[in-house]
């Protein structure tokens, strides 16, 4: 299956200012980009890149004063089989746990495990470890919050979320995140690309997505608490602790954006022929 991703961000500038993007595709598919996700920018600035912490590639700029463009337009083959399930995947005791993973059982910006271990073992600890323990949680959080783009607030933590039973994906992502944590499950979060194939209408408008990965019996395993049934079509961008470390754009600087799209869509016909899609 061959997917055409990109977007299309504007922003007006009341002054020079300087960004930092958080949007190419994951290093781990590298092998299967057909066309780059070079980010364009309209007016051109120069453009640098940096790896994180986590591995993740970001820019820098200075946009200058004035409306901005940012685009990227690229294909992306992909296998079209949809997230594995590994229902016999154990848990490890936490003295097991590798080390790079311990930094994933910790509390971070949008995650508060010490607000809610309380919740955590009263509501799952009588859950089968494992992944039975996992899904139960994302079965929770896809139950207990109402999804709603008119819900979105970029400062709603994992407890806001618990309390408000409101949000979006990356909401229901932070309160998974920080149940795993809780009960001493490395997760961490997630974002990319997620269309809407292999899935019924009506579709909704073009964004990114979030979900998480946990570790368990030996590896880190994809789970999607917004939609909480495998799909298709996952792209990653990037990983970290929560959405504070992977933000589609840091600005440092007052900024307005006005105008935001996304797309994920599968392609066919001549043009994935070409690609040997």
């Amino acid at each position: 299956m061959l997917l055409r991703v990109g977007y299309e961000f504007v922003y007006d500038c009341p002054a020079p200012t300087p960004m930092v993007l958080v949007l190419n595709i994951h290093h781990s598919r590298a092998s299967d980009i057909v066309v780059p996700d070079h980010l364009v920018t309209s007016p051109p600035v120069p453009v640098t890149a940096y790896r994180d912490t986590f591995g993740n590639w970001c820019s820098r700029l200075v946009a200058p004063a004035g409306e901005i463009r940012l685009s990227s337009n690229a294909l992306v083959r992909d296998s079209g089989l949809v997230d594995p399930v590994v229902p016999s995947a154990r848990q490890h005791a936490v003295e097991d746990l590798p080390a790079e993973t311990l930094q994933f059982l910790l509390g971070s910006r949008y995650c508060e495990t010490d607000l809610l271990t309380d919740v955590a073992w009263d509501r799952f600890g009588g859950t089968p470890e494992g992944w039975p323990r996992v899904q139960a949680i994302c079965d929770f959080a896809h139950e207990w919050v109402k999804f709603g783009y008119d819900h979105a607030r970029s400062t709603r933590t994992a407890w806001d979320t618990y309390n408000e039973r409101v949000g979006v994906c990356r909401d229901y992502t932070h309160l998974a995140v920080a149940l795993c944590r809780a009960m001493n499950i490395p997760a961490r979060y997630c974002t990319g690309y997620l269309g809407d194939m292999g899935t019924e209408p009506p579709y909704g408008p073009g964004d990114f997505a979030a979900w998480f990965e946990a570790y368990l019996d030996g590896r880190w395993h994809t789970f999607d608490p917004r939609n909480n049934v495998p799909r298709l079509g996952r792209v990653l961008i990037a990983r970290g602790h929560d959405a504070a470390d992977v933000p589609l754009s840091y600005t440092f600087g007052r900024t307005k954006l006005t105008s935001f799209k996304v797309w994920t869509d599968e392609v066919d016909g001549p043009e994935a022929a070409q690609a040997g899609a």
